[in-house]
């Protein structure tokens, strides 16, 4: 059994002369991330790698998951920084899940949409069908999906082989759902 867990970067902020690769997170961004991070750590949600797009806004929000991770779980899982996940289409990302070695059985990935979204849609093939629904209609930032494979290598994940366990928003936690 394998479990993916996908991650949008949480909200960024737009500041004038910066390259896209260095947007950092605005306020509602730095508060929704380490929060998403206690969900996991509350949910026993706790990977065994993150790959992480190298754009400032997506480390940011994996160091606040982390940081929150340490302190309610004390669990701080590696980090391999992926050049090819930044903006990536989602055959792109799903190779990158593909090269994961096996002896890793959660793996955290911290992207960008509309790559994360497409990924998600691509590998669901049963679960929760309201989740579903959510997330095929909107993916926002800090946006979390978690998908499961009765698989024992990565390199066999396939399109419409996952169970979909749940998508989580910031604003769904608000809501209690």
């Amino acid at each position: 059994m394998k479990r993916l867990i996908l991650l949008r970067h949480a909200k960024s902020d737009w500041p004038a002369g910066l390259d896209d690769l260095d947007r950092p997170l605005n306020p509602r961004g730095r508060e929704a991330a380490p929060r998403m991070g206690r969900y996991l750590a509350d949910e026993g949600l706790l990977p065994d790698l993150a790959i992480v797009s190298p754009a400032s806004r997506t480390r940011e929000t994996f160091d606040l998951v982390v940081q929150a991770l340490r302190e309610e779980a004390g669990e701080e899982p590696p980090i391999r920084v992926d050049r090819r996940i930044y903006e990536a289409p989602p055959e792109l990302l799903l190779q990158a899940v593909r090269e994961t070695d096996d002896a890793v059985r959660t793996l955290l990935m911290v992207g960008h949409n509309p790559g994360t979204q497409e990924l998600a849609r691509l590998l669901t093939g049963f679960g929760d069908r309201y989740a579903f629904s959510r997330l095929t209609q909107k993916y926002p930032t800090a946006g979390l999906t978690v998908l499961d494979f009765d698989i024992e290598s990565w390199r066999d994940v396939s399109q419409r082989e996952a169970r979909l366990d749940r998508f989580v928003t910031p604003k769904g936690l608000d809501a209690g759902t």
